[in-house]
């Protein structure tokens, strides 16, 4: 009888560099491949990357940029989660929650009590069951043209114990991520 080998379980490791080239390998050359583009904005590159390679294939990503922001009129800076990306013909096998949860791991050494992300409405269920909670307020960010109302849906996540999200109006003190 022959041998069988498991695969090796994935593993998540930080990329010295996240290139477009490696953005289409997890989700192909698409023009829009987080579907957003219809909402306009400009966004920031990640300053941080952890992806999950299987093999020599790049099959997940996320990015974190920290960020400043203004909550109730008082500054603070966040941690910016964005280019969360698993390849669709491996989605629903848990490599969203594990890319995901070694970038928090990562940004709880970063200083900053929150995590911020911005999600289209289909994947809010997904980013709850990782722990992110909706903020039901409104959300500006910077833009070219100065500040505008964020259209995606704007989550957070507490980076240190006992951190609650402050009252008051919230404004991204930059392009969003």
């Amino acid at each position: 009888m022959a041998d069988h080998l498991s695969p090796t379980p994935p593993t998540v490791v930080r990329l010295t560099r996240y290139t477009r080239s490696e953005q289409g390998e997890i989700l192909g050359n698409s023009a829009d491949p987080f579907g957003v583009a219809h909402v306009g904005l400009t966004w920031l590159p990640k300053k941080e990357h952890f992806g999950i390679r299987l093999g020599d294939r790049l099959v997940a990503h996320a990015g974190l940029l920290g960020l400043p922001m203004s909550i109730g009129g008082v500054g603070t800076e966040v941690v910016g989660v964005g280019g969360v990306a698993v390849a669709p013909d491996l989605r629903g096998q848990g490599l969203a929650r594990l890319v995901v949860t070694a970038a928090l791991d990562h940004a709880r050494t970063l200083g900053p009590r929150h995590g911020l992300l911005f999600c289209r409405q289909p994947l809010v269920a997904l980013y709850e069951r990782l722990g992110w909670r909706a903020l039901d307020q409104d959300v500006h960010v910077e833009q070219h043209e100065g500040h505008v109302l964020m259209p995606l849906r704007t989550m957070w996540i507490p980076l240190r114990d006992g951190a609650n999200w402050p009252t008051g109006a919230v404004r991204l003190l930059s392009f969003p991520m």
